[in-house]
């Protein structure tokens, strides 16, 4: 077993990793990056099935000191992404900090040390200990397998979208998708092209707008790579339409027009009006994801789809059974299209911090967090995309920007041997501020279930109820006043006597 120390330790080589990674090295830190694949990338390595692209302007969904010139379209593919956060991990110089195959199988704060001892698996074993803790895991990484009576049983292949089983053939074959989210309504145009039948279960539809997103001519990227100020105009813009999005995503004044677009491209795509009756929401616009897609729609009414409006809710004979009763035969394959676990996240029952209390316990009635990054109880930790820190409405790399330079702000502020603690009012105001902001918006009062939602609390704990300005405005007003700094002996002693007290 390897044993190492470290200044700061970043789990994480997605988006959220790498973002920190550069903050950090670049303020001075001693960072090491723990990723527990054989490559960077994250949701853009784990997810490479048929169709998948990102559904924010490509020249936004980027980190802000590398532009992008060679971007082929408005809209990035997924194998695009996933070369362009390689080729920023060569351009950074980080290989030599990453250190793949390496899972996190356990992290403890140890009060003795004020510090993190971290266990990780993989092929070299390690202990780490760490000055402080980035979680950079993402919101999107464990797959969510619905409960399907008979699952198990089901003869063919079977695999969740974001497992794409490239080994499995296909074309010609029956296909039934399960889901009708973002993954489904990009994965769907494309079986749709090769697969003999695809059905398509659909527990409730999306508001579906147009999507357009044409290709940049060679011209056009020659011109991004000679003027990057051309470049630099262009992010101006799509952050600024970015940003004006929220308005209709959280039940604003744009809205009833956001909708009535969204209606006009169904009706516009889906002459049959029984059709369209099922593919049409009987929820607020904006309470779910909105999706963009102009190929969706066109499948959908094609001969080579049958949509199945209703969940599956089991698998009997090898037969699909939809929660309508009717049932499916003669499916070849079966996809889950069904999400990830977003509220709870996986790691937060592996995470100890102060008196042992995992941060799935402190988690327990939802997400909690000042500044959607640091937590009460657990010194020296910083989470990238926990709780309120996904958008609707723009590109989530902003975000992600935002956060990483708030943990070096923070760690800036802490003076040699001090111990930075979250004051537990600090994250009560911060969460109760989040909660007024929440009151009211379509994500928890527009009649849907959504995964911006905890299940428990009925909290909004995903998606932060603000535009990205709002978010940094409120970080900037922080002023460190949210941590109480100690010596290490100090952090003990108080702890100690919170013990005694209690």
């Amino acid at each position: 077993m390897m044993r190492r120390s470290v200044g700061v330790a970043i789990v994480g080589a997605g988006f959220a990793g790498l973002a920190a990674a550069m903050t950090l090295r670049d303020a001075g830190h001693d960072i090491a990056v723990f990723e527990r694949a054989d490559r960077v990338g994250g949701t853009w390595r784990d997810n490479t099935y048929p169709g998948v692209a990102c559904d924010v302007p490509s020249h936004l969904y980027g980190f802000a000191r590398h532009p992008e010139p060679s971007w082929s379209a408005e809209f990035a593919p997924g194998g695009e992404i996933q070369a362009y956060i390689e080729r920023v991990v060569d351009r950074e110089r980080l290989g030599a900090a990453i250190t793949f195959d390496a899972p996190l199988l356990d992290a403890e704060w140890r009060e003795d040390a004020s510090a993190w001892r971290l266990e990780f698996g993989g092929a070299a074993p390690a202990t780490v200990e760490a000055e402080a803790l980035v979680l950079a895991c993402g919101r999107l990484t464990e797959p969510r397998i619905p409960p399907i009576a008979g699952l198990e049983s089901f003869a063919g292949p079977l695999f969740h979208s974001a497992r794409w089983d490239h080994g499995v053939d296909l074309d010609g074959r029956h296909v039934a998708v399960v889901g009708s989210g973002a993954s489904a309504v990009q994965l769907v145009p494309q079986l749709a092209r090769s697969a003999a039948k695809v059905s398509l279960f659909q527990r409730s539809p999306a508001w579906i707008l147009p999507r357009g997103g044409r290709a940049y001519s060679d011209a056009e990227r020659a011109r991004f790579a000679e003027d990057r100020s051309e470049i630099a105009a262009l992010r101006k813009r799509l952050d600024a339409e970015g940003e004006a999005r929220f308005a209709s995503r959280s039940g604003g004044p744009d809205a009833a027009d956001a909708e009535r677009a969204a209606r006009a491209h169904l009706a516009a795509q889906v002459a049959d009006s029984a059709l369209r009756a099922v593919l049409t929401p009987d929820y607020a616009f904006g309470c779910k994801r909105v999706l963009l897609s102009d190929e969706f729609y066109p499948a959908v009414a094609s001969d080579r789809v049958t949509l199945e409006p209703s969940a599956l809710a089991a698998i009997d004979g090898g037969e699909l059974v939809a929660a309508s009763g009717r049932r499916h035969r003669g499916v070849d394959a079966l996809v889950l299209a069904t999400g990830f676990q977003t509220t709870r996240q996986p790691y937060a029952r592996i995470v100890r911090g102060e008196g042992g209390v995992a941060l799935a316990e402190h988690w327990a009635d939802g997400m909690t967090s000042f500044g959607s990054t640091v937590v009460s109880g657990f010194p020296q930790l910083f989470v990238l995309n926990g709780p309120n820190a996904s958008l609707g409405h723009t590109s989530s790399v902003l975000m992600l920007e935002a956060q990483a330079r708030y943990v070096a702000a923070s760690l800036a502020r802490r003076a040699p041997g001090a111990v930075l603690r979250v004051r537990a009012e600090a994250e009560r105001d911060y969460t109760r501020m989040v909660d007024d902001r929440a009151a009211g918006t379509p994500w928890l009062t527009g009649g849907c279930r959504n995964w911006y939602v905890d299940e428990g609390s009925r909290r909004l704990t995903l998606v932060w109820p603000g535009t990205v300005a709002d978010y940094r405005a409120a970080l900037a007003a922080s002023d460190g006043a949210e941590f109480e700094a100690m010596t290490p002996m100090a952090a003990v002693a108080a702890r100690t006597q919170e013990e005694a007290g209690s």
